[in-house]
């Protein structure tokens, strides 16, 4: 590393994600990342990095501290590099996802590293093919099976199919080739930071779930929005169409998933509430996406709730072996402790209610109008 480039790097921060602080040494391998990248001039922020509230009995009150410190952090970072290894199931793990979802809001660059950039319908293997079609564990048709990650990530992230080195050695070009446009007349302009939709009477809702793959989704959603119509409120979802972005017709896979991305962060910019369903997919992750736009609209200012079957704590829903062995699971990562019912960055950041969405709506819209008064 040459003394002018390291100058060029000192202003950045980096946020290195990933579900590490789980595993078995993990804290060494994130320990060799953080001097990887300081030892080329970057500033660098990891996970629990700071002193934190862990010996507060209230093990909930643990969890918040880590998320305020993370919040504190995030609207600091200037690039996010992201662990997208599949993690508890087919796609990484949710929490990470939800900070590139934070980082992204910040306008951090987000990168990310996987050893696998292969289709999810490879990757998947609980996929099957039947009827000449690609089929999930949850027995519909496989949403974006052709990609290698969701279109949240895709749209949002550069993937480097290698490890954290290779994601460092892509963002120094990138950095170089920057300061190399800055001398020419060039102006970008990123339009997807603007607010689409017209100013409402009351809040507007997004109906953040995974249902937009379902091939019963339309129905899904339209009888969710007729819920919230009743009491008063629009509601859109991932399958409508977000003012100001044009659906492309295309059959090329990462154009598709971009168009989707855009469609869906747009939604999360016009909204004011995202009711999220957190309910297991595809493991015992929250949907990516999903996580991506609670991450998103969390730092945007977006008044969160959440939504499960089953919202006993994670401590009790993810099989492991016990306080003797931490709490490891069946790929020897510990499970969190913190009696929330997901990961600490759904549960420290909004309400989670237990039901369905017809059942739960009416306590969130409860709880919205009461902090409106």
């Amino acid at each position: 590393m040459y003394r002018y480039q390291h100058k060029m790097f000192e202003k950045e921060a980096i946020y290195i994600a990933g579900p590490e602080c789980f595993y078995t040494y993990g804290y060494d391998a994130l320990g060799a990342m953080r001097a990887r990248a300081q030892s080329l001039g970057f500033g660098v922020t990891l996970p629990n990095d700071h002193p934190l509230d862990m010996e507060n009995p209230d093990k909930q009150k643990r969890a918040d501290s880590i998320f305020v410190d993370l919040d504190k952090v995030m609207k600091e970072t200037t690039v996010i590099i992201a662990d997208l290894e599949a993690y508890r199931g087919a796609e990484p793990d949710s929490g990470t996802i939800y900070e590139l979802g934070m980082a992204y809001a910040v306008g951090a660059r987000c990168y990310g590293y996987t050893r696998d950039k292969r289709s999810l319908g490879t990757k998947n293997q609980q996929a099957y093919l039947k009827n000449g079609r690609i089929y999930d564990e949850r027995g519909g048709v496989m949403p974006y099976a052709q990609l290698p990650f969701s279109p949240t990530i895709i749209g949002s992230t550069k993937i480097v199919e290698g490890d954290f080195d290779d994601c460092l050695k892509m963002l120094m070009v990138d950095i170089e080739e920057e300061y190399k446009y800055k001398a020419g007349r060039g102006m970008q302009v990123d339009h997807s930071r603007h607010v689409t939709e017209d100013k409402r009477e009351k809040p507007l809702i997004y109906l953040a779930g995974f249902e937009r793959y379902d091939e019963d989704g339309e129905a899904v959603f339209a009888k969710m929005k007729e819920i919230c119509r009743q009491r008063g409120y629009d509601a859109v979802s991932p399958l409508d169409q977000a003012p100001g972005v044009k659906k492309i017709d295309t059959e090329n896979p990462y154009i598709q998933a971009a168009n989707l991305f855009d469609n869906f962060q747009q939604h999360v910019r016009n909204c004011d509430i995202i009711v999220a369903n957190l309910n297991d997919y595809r493991g015992y992750e929250v949907n990516n996406d999903v996580g991506f736009e609670c991450g998103m609209g969390y730092m945007l200012g977006k008044k969160l709730y959440g939504y499960m079957d089953n919202a006993d704590k994670l401590i009790n829903r993810i099989p492991h072996l016990g306080e003797e062995k931490e709490y490891r699971d069946q790929t020897g990562s510990n499970v969190e402790n913190f009696d929330y019912p997901a990961n600490l960055m759904f549960g420290s950041s909004m309400k989670i209610f237990e039901g369905d969405f017809e059942h739960i709506i009416g306590k969130v819209l409860d709880d919205l109008e009461k902090e409106i008064v």
